[in-house]
């Protein structure tokens, strides 16, 4: 479905500076339909118990001035529910998240089970849940395990890494709390998955978080380079803010930290990341949106019900419609959306000619317009490079044997087309 890509005019060395999203980009082919595979939920929109120093979310509930506490209510989950399973095809996931989704209670999230059950007629559904942790309990975990739900839990690391930011609305910190949400989870079975946000800060300690979320027992982890406009002056970039030469120096010694811990050609750990990379190495697209040649592969539901096109860009501009006017399928098949997607492939001519553009395809649009020193240039290429000239060699050989393996599995009728990443088909 991704074909289009365009070059930026330019004059001397200079790249002309463009609107990602006013620019309108035409192909002569034919607009392929997008599936409908995967929607993101936000039930409590930007409403949350904590108040995290980088949070670009809280701001948002100037757009929903009508009430001070926004819920989704039962008749929007309801029509959400049932045009999801009916516009999707045999396997779909919904992603809850926030703001904080606990606070809509667990009733909630069972009655969301149920309409899965009474729409889905049998296909298989997956449930993903990105909190904060604060508002769970073992009647939270037992749920989770019973329906086999991934929690990403927002756990920056050791104390004095996830204390630095991640504050509740007394400014008190959080981080005992979360932890200790983080071995219940973990003692009751649940699936989790460790979400750390790297900052200017958090990106001098790559080993101590490694081993930290490894010795706690959350071996799935994912690490989000942050980067957000200064509140007090949006002429540049917050102080927390990542810059490309740190998440460099993060990402080579991050690498490092995953392959010694490969036992028999298979690792131990899983850090998204690498994993998404690896996804090129062996001709598939990545699953992740933020290495795909375009975006916008799904949509974000509000809890009000209107549909936008991108988490970093709920925002007037970027709502597609509302489920109750509109098929979910359609909104995300408008042109509207095309043109989002596509504003991924506006590339200075130094991404067009870099040997590692199919390795990242200028990463998350959302980091070219966040600062406006970077003038809308990908901001993490410095560190892409520095990544991809430190493990290309080694991720090479990961895939030559992968695909060994897995010529060997179809030979013995064993691989049945399932793929995961490293592990062995079942």
């Amino acid at each position: 479905m991704f074909f289009c890509e365009v070059v930026p005019a330019r004059l001397s060395d200079r790249v002309i500076k463009f609107d990602y999203f006013r620019h309108s980009i035409y192909s002569n082919m034919a607009q392929k339909q997008r599936p409908l595979n995967s929607v993101l939920i936000k039930p409590a929109g930007p409403d949350c118990n904590l108040q995290c120093t980088y949070c670009f979310y809280l701001e948002k509930e100037a757009l929903f001035p009508e009430t001070k506490n926004h819920r989704m209510s039962p008749e929007i989950q309801e029509e959400m529910i049932r045009q999801v399973m009916q516009q999707s095809g045999s396997n779909v996931s919904l992603a809850w998240q926030g703001g904080e989704p606990a606070l809509m209670g667990l009733d909630f999230y069972k009655k969301a089970v149920e309409l899965e059950t009474k729409y889905g007629h049998g296909k298989t559904v997956g449930n993903g849940f990105q909190t904060n942790g604060t508002l769970l309990d073992r009647e939270w975990a037992a749920f989770f395990k019973k329906y086999d739900w991934l929690i990403g839990l927002s756990l920056d690391g050791p104390e004095h890494i996830h204390d630095k930011y991640r504050v509740n609305k007394g400014l008190q910190k959080t981080w005992s709390v979360v932890e200790e949400k983080a071995k219940m989870l973990l003692e009751e079975g649940v699936a989790v998955n460790a979400m750390c946000c790297i900052t200017d800060y958090s990106a001098d300690y790559p080993e101590e978080l490694y081993n930290y979320y490894k010795n706690l027992g959350l071996t799935w982890m994912q690490f989000i380079p942050i980067v957000e406009p200064d509140p007090e002056d949006p002429s540049k970039a917050a102080h927390f803010s990542l810059t490309a030469q740190k998440y460099g120096n993060f990402l080579v010694k991050l690498f490092d930290l995953w392959m010694a811990d490969f036992v028999n050609g298979v690792p131990t750990t899983s850090v998204r990341h690498f994993e998404s990379v690896f996804h090129s190495y062996v001709g598939l697209e990545s699953p992740e949106c933020t290495m795909m040649k375009e975006c916008g592969p799904y949509v974000v539901v509000e809890h009000n019900g209107n549909i936008y096109s991108c988490d970093f860009f709920v925002e007037p501009r970027h709502r597609l419609g509302n489920l109750r006017n509109d098929k979910i399928i359609n909104m995300l098949n408008t042109k509207k959306q095309d043109d989002f997607g596509k504003a991924k492939t506006l590339l200075p001519r130094k991404c067009k000619f870099c040997p590692w553009l199919t390795k990242c395809y200028g990463g998350c649009t959302k980091d070219r317009v966040k600062d406006p020193m970077d003038q809308r240039l990908p901001r993490f290429c410095e560190a892409y490079i520095m990544f991809f000239e430190h493990a290309d060699a080694r991720m090479r050989i990961l895939a030559k044997n992968w695909m060994q393996q897995q010529n060997d599995l179809q030979e013995k009728e064993q691989s049945r087309g399932n793929y995961w990443a490293f592990r062995e088909n079942k």
